[in-house]
């Protein structure tokens, strides 16, 4: 198996789409019928056994089904309008990586995953498969999908049965960098050695709505502006703190018209960093600074707390045997933290857990444009047969 033959696989699965002309492919949507039956068809060539869990998940297990697995893996589904590589690329090296084996069998399975979901389209919420696979489903979750998963021919009341066995030997995730910073350094591959904590806020400013042309400058209580200070101090405080990103990426100004003055104006903060403590404290910062402006322009201001995700440390021993896997192949090594979520976090709970990036030229993902290099390919690929022989030896 070349790589660019791996690259046409990942460009196939992207013509399963719930829109024609673009890729989109959310949780059991009817498009993953069909990516389902072009994967176990590579699956089962490889000699894999080959099943769906009822959290939609389809997993290949090569080796005597008995023995303890090691599992690689990433997810199917994809965000509107999407590139063909994001997740659906680690699935695919999963299984050119048994294909590599030629049917010899190793010491331990090998359970290939892919994920129903990770994007968080289709329900608003990240992370249904590999949350199935670690058991982490919880009743009110459940309630909200179980009319897709029987749609789709699956049992809901039987996703407990999804969870992986208590023996599992870990997890390794390969994935597109999603951003430029191995490009920057001419690098093919990144080893991640913590996935960033993130935190999620909304904040409204609320001021006085008023007339545009009669309300003088001095008198005025605006929204807007004041959220617009606060936007600008929050670029700045992201590019003051080493390895943090602080954005906002969403304004809502009310009432909304162009000669009204904003009375209210919602804003969004998203702000991750490898280190919690670092960015527990930044987030403070920045609501303590948002007070500030408020209180300056005579306005209000409140916040409202929707997501606060721990960083998450890839397992020790994985990801040095990672590195020397990398070193043996020939290949810079780079360790890096991941600024995006990744079912590898969600894993990392239940066993240990590696993560492989390769290079996203241009930095580009989430998008039509998203593409990888096929000796990028080809060094994962490579990578990946010397990670799992140094397994081999470990548990021969």
């Amino acid at each position: 198996m070349t790589a660019e033959q791996l690259i046409e696989r990942c460009r196939l699965l992207a013509r399963f789409t719930e829109q024609p002309g673009v890729t989109t492919r959310t949780f059991l949507s009817e498009p993953m019928h069909g990516v389902h039956a072009q994967v176990r068809t590579w699956m089962e060539q490889a000699g894999m056994s080959v099943s769906v869990d009822h959290g939609g998940n389809i997993r290949g297990v090569y080796g005597p089904s008995a023995a303890p697995r090691f599992s690689i893996g990433s997810h199917l589904d994809t965000v509107p309008n999407a590139g063909a590589f994001d997740g659906i690329l680690g699935v695919v090296l999963g299984i050119a990586l048994v294909e590599q084996l030629a049917r010899r069998r190793l010491p331990f399975g090998i359970e290939v995953i892919g994920f129903s979901e990770e994007e968080g389209v289709r329900f608003g919420v990240p992370f249904i498969g590999s949350r199935a696979f670690i058991g982490d489903i919880d009743d009110y979750l459940l309630a909200r999908i179980s009319d897709a998963i029987a749609k789709f021919g699956l049992d809901p009341n039987r996703i407990g049965e999804a969870r992986a066995s208590s023996d599992a030997l870990g997890y390794l995730e390969f994935h597109i960098e999603q951003g430029p910073v191995l490009e920057s350094f001419q690098l093919p591959l990144g080893i991640v050695e913590t996935i960033a904590g993130q935190s999620r806020l909304d904040l409204t400013f609320e001021g006085r709505a008023n007339h545009a042309g009669t309300t003088p400058m001095h008198l005025r209580r605006d929204a807007l502006a004041g959220a617009a200070e606060w936007i600008c101090a929050v670029e700045r405080e992201g590019r003051a703190i080493p390895g943090a990103v602080a954005t906002v990426g969403r304004i809502d100004a009310s009432p909304g018209a162009s000669n009204v003055i904003a009375g209210s104006t919602k804003v969004s903060l998203d702000v991750r960093h490898a280190d919690d403590e670092v960015r527990h404290a930044t987030v403070n910062r920045l609501l303590e600074c948002a007070h500030q402006i408020a209180a300056a322009r005579c306005l209000t201001v409140s916040h409202e707390q929707h997501l606060d995700q721990s960083a998450v440390a890839m397992d020790p021993f994985l990801t040095r045997q990672l590195q020397l896997a990398v070193e043996s192949a020939g290949c810079p090594v780079h360790r890096m933290p991941s600024g995006a979520g990744h079912d590898a976090m969600i894993v990392a709970r239940r066993m240990p857990t590696a993560m492989l990036f390769l290079r996203s030229p241009g930095g580009v993902s989430h998008h039509p444009d998203e593409t990888v290099l096929a000796e990028d390919v080809e060094s994962a690929l490579n990578v990946g047969m010397r990670f799992l022989a140094q397994l081999e030896d470990r548990y021969a």
